[in-house]
C-alpha cells in the first residue's frame, strides 16, 4: 500500500497489483523508464519535487531536479512545459494523478493498475506517437537540433526523441 501526501494529494492510497515495470497492456512499450526520463532531464526540472517520497529513491539519485524551473534541465535545453493550470483547463488530467501524464506513469510503471484511467491513458501515449512523425518527415536522421521542443516532449511521454 502506498500512502500519498504531498502538496498536491493527501491521504491518497493505492496498491500495486503488478510488478515494477512490467506486464503493461498490450500495445503500450514506453521507450524509457521514469527513472531515465527523469535523468536526461525533463518538465525544467520542477515536476517531482515535493512527491519524491511517493517514488523509489533511486530515480532521484541522478534526476535533473532544480528548485525553480530552469529551461537548461531538460535534455534539449528549452522550455517545454505549460503549467498545471493549462493542463486542467484543457481537460488533460484524469483520475486520481493530479500532476498529469506522468505522475500517472510514475504510478504505472510502479505497479499500480486502474484499468479505465490505465486505459485514456494508454490511449494519449499512443497518439503522442504523431510527434514521432513529425519529426521524421522534418528533420535530417540525427539532427537533433530540429525540432527539439517536440523532442522534448516525446521524451516526456516515454517516445524516443532520438529519431
Amino acid at each position: 500500500m502506498i500512502i500519498v501526501n504531498d502538496t498536491m494529494q493527501s491521504d491518497y492510497k493505492y496498491t500495486l497489483s503488478a510488478p515494477q515495470g512490467g506486464r503493461f497492456s498490450e500495445g503500450f512499450l514506453p521507450y524509457f523508464s521514469p527513472k531515465k526520463i527523469l535523468e536526461l532531464g525533463v518538465f525544467e526540472g520542477k515536476y517531482c519535487n515535493d512527491c519524491q517520497d511517493e517514488f523509489p529513491e533511486e530515480w532521484f539519485s541522478s534526476a535533473k531536479i532544480c528548485d525553480q524551473p530552469n529551461p537548461k534541465a531538460n535534455l534539449f535545453g528549452i522550455k517545454s512545459r505549460q503549467p498545471l493550470s493549462a493542463w486542467r483547463t484543457n481537460g488533460w488530467i484524469y483520475g486520481p494523478d493530479p500532476r498529469g501524464w506522468f505522475q500517472w506513469f510514475c504510478r504505472y510503471w510502479l505497479g499500480r493498475r486502474l484499468p479505465e484511467i490505465d486505459t485514456i491513458q494508454i490511449r494519449r501515449w499512443r497518439s503522442f506517437r504523431r510527434h514521432e512523425g513529425q519529426v521524421r518527415a522534418n528533420c535530417a536522421p540525427g539532427d537533433l537540433g530540429c525540432r527539439p521542443r517536440q523532442r522534448q516532449a516525446l521524451l516526456q511521454w516515454a517516445h524516443n526523441p532520438f529519431i
